[in-house]
């Protein structure tokens, strides 16, 4: 699975639409979109942004990790 598939189905996991999370990235609803269609990538602030508002790993949404947030959230415990 590619970062815009991951991105579009994490969105709809949180019940977000492209504007609310554009607004958490600090970027427009258009740019989300072209994210989700692969059209571009994002920065690696703009990923970290988006990860923290989807509540995952970078790692995770750059396809680096199998978990998701369960090793965000464990990390916030320690």
């Amino acid at each position: 699975m590619n970062i815009g598939d991951k991105i579009t189905d994490l969105r709809k996991q949180k019940n977000m639409n492209q504007t609310e999370l554009g607004k958490a990235a600090g970027v427009s609803r258009e740019i989300i979109g072209r994210y989700e269609r692969n059209e571009v990538m994002p920065s690696i602030e703009v990923a970290a942004k988006i990860a923290e508002a989807l509540d995952v790993s970078l790692d995770y949404l750059a396809g680096n990790s199998k978990k998701s947030a369960i090793d965000k959230k464990t990390l916030k415990l320690i």
